[in-house]
């Protein structure tokens, strides 16, 4: 017994794979959003930096992503501040997520000649040329430690704001294309950066980046994904590992790859999510101090408080709302004095936490700069769009509309709605309220391209932030927000 125990452990041990073996690591990150800081002892670029100078391994930092808004530093700074901060972590290299084009095609070109690594996506091409401009490259080559990285990058389909600057090509296509070049260079190890999730698009879309890279038959060894703001670790698809990262920079994955030592060639691949703690990474002081000289200053200023925390989540059970979106959705139609107010869910990006409510926690919940549309619409209008936004997930909250509905097999049955407490009339018109993001059809928001401008209207002139600073400093402390009104029968 203790023999035959022997030779197994010296046939693993001397195995010419065990002999051959290299190993070297992938970081990534996705959707970081402009979250440079740690809150509550976790995350931010400090502590991944931490961590970094903790590995003993050869390592490649990657990123899927939405780096350029979602806080008040990224969004002042129109991304800039972003970038300046994943140059100081030493990123390899990024894709180009929907958000940076939150700044419209202007912001999009200084942002991305800021960054020190490469931006790639494949598929973005400047629209007069046909060519890709010298600020974005199709793939990059990188030597990790003797292992040749070949790492190709796709840009998300859907920008934020639509651009006239660059043509968007049918990411399958550009990556089939891509993929041969970058076979004929004989990399050792080809990793995909795409600003997408396996698991679905969270503004309901299908995501097609599963069968893109499949049909591929491994020969993408590893795919690093985002958007939707999920965690994936260890999702092995026709021989590709698939790998997304969460967002906020709370978590970073760490992915161990495996080379053949006398090849090169990959053998395989295995990831973790690691939660960024500071007590156990640290906080690197250089990339402290960078963050801390930019942050923006007089955000800290106390609004008010909340009495209990306010969820962006749904409420468990059979209600399909939750508190703080159904917060957001009261007091943006109290200001616009519409019948109805539609907010995105997508637009709030964070719990509001009980205690002290900041500008910068209001930023952080709510990063978007839009305003409030009003429009003119017919009864049958608001039940289409109510019924597009409830499947296969809940898109929209809203004050002024109780809903009821079955939900079988991703389809929506039996669809009841009240506004004000009245049965909706198809022929009747109400006034809906919703941002102006929204309104102009972005998104999720894309039955309102139907409607012409002419019929839109803007409400005042305080943007939804000042709007939610207005009330949180008139009826501070807030209390729970009543939920119930999207049921799921």
């Amino acid at each position: 017994m203790k023999k035959t125990w022997l030779f197994a452990v010296l046939a693993v041990l001397f195995s010419p794979l065990a002999l051959q073996a290299k190993t070297t690591v992938i970081y990534h990150t996705s959707d970081s959003h402009g979250f440079y800081y740690a809150k509550d002892g976790r995350g931010g670029f400090a502590a991944l930096a931490g961590l970094l100078k903790q590995e003993k391994l050869p390592y490649i930092l990657l990123d899927s992503g939405d780096f350029a808004n979602g806080t008040v530093e990224a969004k002042n700074s129109k991304g800039i501040k972003s970038v300046l901060m994943m140059n100081a972590l030493g990123y390899a290299a990024s894709t180009l997520g929907n958000h940076e084009f939150d700044f419209k095609d202007p912001g999009v070109e200084p942002m991305l000649r800021a960054a020190q690594f490469p931006i790639l996506a494949a598929n973005f091409v400047d629209r007069k040329t046909g060519k890709q401009p010298e600020y974005l490259k199709s793939y990059q080559i990188f030597n990790v430690d003797g292992v040749k990285y070949a790492v190709i990058g796709l840009g998300h389909e859907y920008p934020t704001n639509e651009t006239q600057k660059f043509k968007i090509l049918k990411s399958s296509k550009v990556l089939d294309k891509v993929l041969a070049e970058v076979e004929a260079q004989n990399p050792d190890v080809i990793v995909l950066v795409d600003h997408n999730s396996i698991a679905d698009d969270k503004h309901g879309r299908e995501s097609t980046l599963l069968k893109m890279v499949t049909k591929h038959n491994g020969k993408i060894n590893v795919v690093l994904g985002g958007h939707a703001h999920k965690i994936i670790q260890n999702a092995v698809h026709n021989g590709t590992l698939f790998v997304e990262s969460g967002c906020y920079l709370k978590n970073v994955s760490r992915i161990t790859v495996e080379t053949d030592d006398k090849t090169g060639k990959f053998v395989s691949a295995t990831s973790q999510i690691i939660p960024l703690y500071t007590q156990k990474t640290g906080e690197y002081a250089p990339v402290a101090a960078l963050a801390n000289a930019l942050m923006e200053p007089g955000m800290d200023k106390v609004l008010g408080s909340a009495s209990v925390k306010l969820s962006r989540m749904p409420v468990k059970g059979n209600q399909g709302d939750s508190p703080l979106n159904n917060w957001v959705a009261d007091v943006c139609r109290a200001y616009s004095g519409a019948d109805v107010f539609i907010h995105n869910n997508g637009g709030t990006r964070v719990d509001l936490e009980q205690g002290t409510i900041t500008k910068r926690d209001l930023v952080n919940m709510h990063p978007f700069g839009n305003k409030i549309s009003q429009v003119k619409v017919s009864g049958k209008f608001l039940e289409k769009f109510v019924k597009y936004g409830l499947a296969p997930r809940n898109l929209f909250s809203y004050s002024g509309l109780q809903i009821e509905y079955k939900l079988r097999k991703g389809k929506v049955q039996d669809l009841k709605i009240w506004v004000n407490g009245q049965a909706l009339d198809k022929n009747k018109t109400y006034v809906v309220a919703t941002n102006t993001y929204i309104a102009e059809g972005g998104s999720e928001g894309w039955p309102f391209k139907q409607i012409p401008a002419a019929d839109k209207k803007q409400v005042g002139d305080l943007s939804i932030q000042e709007i939610m600073e207005k009330a949180i400093e008139t009826t501070s402390p807030l209390g729970a927000v009543e939920t119930g009104r999207i049921i799921i029968k």
